[in-house]
């Protein structure tokens, strides 16, 4: 493994420095809320100099929120010198802290390389690994024939159809394992990060645990759904809480699109209600 790959594998783990691991403090929701104060105006004269100050110190003691809007005071030029890749990074910081917006910027700008803020503190060195823009680490590419062979094996442990397996991964990455999306899904069953770590995929990259990850979700899916595959595609793309929530199918232009793509291939609206606990691996 050469020195970007070992800076990419270490960035995958998302070793966070302490003061970033521990979540926003009281004393950086405080200097949030003052750098707000003055990016507003509200009470106070409009400083954006001072909201500069304030967000780098409630963005060092780990507020996400405050990454972001530093990352957007770089990209917008309020305040401090307009600094695109100065922005990636703290984007990127807000991102791996789970701020949603600061994933999304992240990934607008991932053309750009990320540089560190000499304003502020540094960000953790991980943090400008990956704003430097390279991407994912080396991908493990099977063929086809071994990715299907992946799946037979893993779908017989989860007792989920290994046609149901395959023809969500076509939707969801069109068997690219190096497949990364707008929302940080990742690999051939488009795990986010949140739900990797849900079924335990330590490295979402790898077409095994990936594939295992994507079952194992699968299997949970059609458990809490009673098999009804329609509800299963729908969650697996929208999330349970939006099944749940309209009871079926949500009314989401790109979940309907979804489920219908994949049923046009799949073909079965049931499926047998697997065990609660899956096989051994094999």
């Amino acid at each position: 493994m050469n020195y970007r790959n070992v800076l990419l594998a270490g960035l995958l783990t998302v070793h966070m420095i302490p003061a970033l691991a521990a979540g926003p403090t009281a004393d950086a929701l405080r200097w949030r809320h003052e750098a707000q104060r003055f990016q507003q105006g509200s009470g106070v004269q409009q400083d954006f100099r001072k909201a500069y100050q304030h967000f780098c110190k409630a963005a060092l003691a780990g507020d996400a929120e405050s990454a972001f809007n530093l990352g957007w005071l770089y990209l917008s030029g309020q305040g401090v010198t307009r600094h695109p890749g100065r922005a990636r990074t703290w984007f990127e910081q807000a991102r791996q802290l789970g701020n949603p917006h600061g994933e999304r910027m992240a990934f607008r700008l991932r053309t750009v390389a990320g540089e560190s803020d000499s304003g502020c503190r540094q960000p953790n060195p991980a943090i400008l690994t990956a704003a430097a823009g390279f991407g994912p680490p080396r991908i493990i590419r099977p063929s086809n024939k071994q990715i299907e062979s992946l799946v037979q094996q893993v779908a017989a442990r989860y007792a989920i159809d290994p046609q149901l397996v395959l023809a969500v991964m076509q939707a969801e990455s069109g068997f690219n394992p190096g497949a990364l999306s707008p929302k940080n899904a990742q690999g051939l069953m488009q795990l986010i990060p949140a739900t990797a770590e849900r079924f335990g995929v330590k490295n979402a990259w790898d077409p095994a645990e990936n594939i295992r990850g994507g079952a194992a979700y699968l299997h949970w899916l059609m458990r809490h759904f009673s098999g009804k595959v329609e509800w299963v595609l729908a969650a697996y793309n929208a999330g349970e809480n939006s099944v749940e929530r309209y009871k079926g199918i949500p009314p989401y232009a790109e979940t309907q699109a979804y489920v219908k793509k994949i049923l046009s291939h799949y073909g079965k609206l049931t499926h047998p209600v697997p065990p609660e606990r899956p096989g051994k691996a094999l």
